[in-house]
């Protein structure tokens, strides 16, 4: 079963920075991608950042530039840091491991996530 603890949330101003962890209780270098979620109350989950198995990654538009994902394959860890925070960059922040399986069906692993508060 694989297991992944976020941690690193918390309350910050606006133009203030925070990074997120994600520790994977299995190889991270097993899954396909690992990523960032957010889901803001009232709101749909959606893709924040991914880093692929061999580094690409991909930001969606409102964070690029101000956020940047990686990955310590050692310490099977994948960190997100936020500068230049917003208020609208407000949630949770769920970390997902994503692998696809020979049938080429995709499974994904989450983890319970963390609150993240960008307010003065």
């Amino acid at each position: 079963q694989v297991q992944l603890v976020e941690s690193g949330g918390g309350l910050v101003q606006p133009g203030g920075s925070l990074r997120l962890s994600c520790a994977a209780s299995q190889r991270i270098a097993s899954f396909r991608t690992m990523g960032w979620y957010r889901q803001a109350p009232g709101k749909q989950r959606e893709l924040v950042a991914a880093i692929g198995r061999d580094g690409s990654t991909n930001y969606t538009d409102s964070v690029k530039g101000r956020f940047t994902i990686s990955r310590d394959n050692v310490k099977n860890t994948v960190f997100l840091d936020m500068n230049s925070l917003k208020p609208e960059d407000t949630a949770v922040y769920y970390c997902n491991a994503a692998r696809i399986d020979y049938t080429g069906s995709r499974h994904d692993y989450w983890g319970q996530g963390t609150q993240v508060t960008v307010s003065s």
